[in-house]
């Protein structure tokens, strides 16, 4: 079979070329990442909103964070904010949407949810999960 070369071409460019998708392109956003989780009580969070314990939140390490692509100088335009995430822990997943930026004691992956996400994944008088396993979804 003969084809013109206008599809031909055409067929070549998606093949070797494909068209973008809206699929994140950056590592780190589609990394699986692991940390540790813990839980707060939220308030006015870095994204610039305030929730409630009630809320399926989640505050990001602070190195992901602040190094998300297209991260500026102010938290609450960054372009985490508002972004789903899917923690797994063992066979149990919660859906939590990032709100919130976590300092101090924690590590580059690790998760800090609202006490009503946490207990999804573990009971509150756990305190600290290792090994949580989280990647971005749309």
């Amino acid at each position: 079979m003969f084809l013109p070369a206008t599809l031909l071409f055409a067929f070549l460019s998606s093949a070797l070329f494909p068209i973008a998708s809206s699929a994140p392109l950056d590592a780190k956003a589609a990394a699986v990442h692991t940390g540790d989780g813990t839980f707060f009580t939220p308030g006015l969070g870095a994204c610039g909103k305030t929730n409630t314990e009630k809320d399926a939140i989640v505050a990001v390490g602070h190195g992901i964070f602040d190094s998300f692509p297209g991260a500026t100088a102010n938290p609450n335009t960054n372009p985490i904010c508002g972004k789903k995430i899917k923690a797994t822990l063992g066979k149990k997943s919660v859906v939590v949407t990032v709100a919130d930026r976590c300092a101090g004691f924690a590590g580059a992956a690790d998760l800090d949810f609202t006490q009503s996400a946490f207990s999804k994944l573990a009971a509150p008088s756990v305190g600290r999960i290792h090994g949580v396993k989280w990647t971005f979804v749309r």
